[in-house]
Order: C-alpha cells, then structure tokens, then sequence
C-alpha cells in the first residue's frame, strides 16, 4: 500500500469538531440527534485504533476521516446558507419539526451517511492511499460492524417505550422500511462501481448524483412527521 499522504483532519480534530458542535445545537435538533450517534461511533473507532484492534491503521484512519469529512462538508454547507448534498437535505430541512422523533433524525442521518458518504469516502480513501476497494474491504467491513454493534444502542435510546410503539404506531413501519445490513452492502456495491467509473468523467457523475438523490428520497420517507 502507498505511504500515506498527510490527512486533512486527523481522528482526534474529527472527535473535537464533533463534540464542539454537540456543544451548540439544542438537544432535540435533528443534526444534534445525529451528530451524538456519530460522536460515540467515532470515539470508539478512535478509541479501537490507540488499542490496536485494526492489523491496517494507516487505512482506516483514512478510511473514518475520510466518511467523517462528507458529513462535516455537509454541515459547513448548511451553517454557510449552501446546499449540502441532496441526502443530507432532509435532515437540515426538518431537523427542528415537531413532529419528528429522535430515532427517525437517527436514521435519516444515517441513511445519509452510509447510503451516499460511505460509498465516497472508500473512493477517496483509496486515492489517498494509492489502492483498489478490495484492500479497504477489511477496514470497511470492521467499521461497519462497528456501525451495526451501536445500532441497537442506539434504538434502545432513541425507541418509544413498549407502551407508546405499538404495532399500529407509523414508526413501527418505518423502522421496516430501513436496514443497516442493506444500506452497508449497497454501498460497498457503488464504491466499487464509482472507482471502476473513476476514469469515466460524466458517467462517474450521473452515478453519483443519481445516488445522491436516491439516498435522499429515503431519507424524506424516513423523516416523514408522525402523529403521537
């Protein structure tokens, strides 16, 4: 694997940045909600890397940086009056709406993160590194397994207690319509096809933006505003 080129933001300045701004949004903003989810997924890579759980650290350090920087790009974006990426749209759109719960700011910004980020930053971990997909699938796989450890965390803290989520509450449906599992395998999917595209300037584009889109109409169905 190529020496690493010097990063823009090292795991530590991520975990700072993502602290300062949990720091300054209100507890029941839908960014905020997001952001604390991703805080504890970061702490705990980072915190993976000083004990030397991962045989590649130069690759995943490259690799979490990389996905952290999509979504701080997206909120420099949204605190600058810019347009973030159409995944991230719904989430600044109606990240103050009243009649959206927590869990569904959880996942949209999620959804966000690894349908359309994911996807990008292996891509532009690879570029950094001077290497093919196939030599981050490791990485990609322990981070996303990673992902899928907190995901039950984070339902327990976020889910309505058993006597408010009935089978008939509209959550219910809504946490069907969503996977993990799926959203991670898909993305592995359009980070090789966009790297196999890289060469191919407009249509390495329309895959892209059309993957942009598509995440972001997921994202407006699962921030749809519920009734209590």
């Amino acid at each position: 694997m190529a020496q690493l080129e010097q990063l823009t933001t090292p795991v530590d300045a991520v975990v700072s940045r993502m602290r300062a701004l949990a720091a300054t949004l209100p507890e029941r903003d839908g960014v905020a909600v997001f952001n604390r989810v991703y805080l504890t997924v970061t702490e705990e890579v980072d915190r993976r890397l000083d004990t030397g759980a991962f045989p590649e650290p130069r690759a995943a350090i490259a690799l979490d940086v990389r996905f952290a920087e999509r979504y701080l790009a997206a909120v420099d974006a949204a605190d600058a009056d810019r347009r973030p990426p159409a995944c991230w749209r719904p989430l600044f759109q109606l990240r103050r709406h009243p009649g959206v719960r927590p869990l569904q700011f959880a996942l949209a910004g999620i959804n966000a993160h690894i349908g359309h980020d994911l996807a990008l930053a292996v891509v532009d971990a690879c570029r950094t590194l001077g290497c093919e997909p196939p030599e981050l699938e490791d990485e990609f796989d322990r981070v996303g397994d990673l992902l899928g450890s907190l995901e039950e965390r984070i339902r327990e803290d976020l889910m309505p207690g058993p006597d408010l989520l009935q089978i008939a509450d509209p959550l219910t449906h809504l946490l069907a319509s969503w996977s993990l599992e799926r959203a991670r395998d898909a993305a592995w999917v359009a980070a090789r096809s966009l790297w196999a595209l890289r060469h191919c300037g407009d249509m390495a584009e329309e895959f892209t933006e059309r993957l942009d889109a598509a995440v972001g109409f997921a994202g407006r169905m699962l921030l749809t505003p519920l009734t209590d």
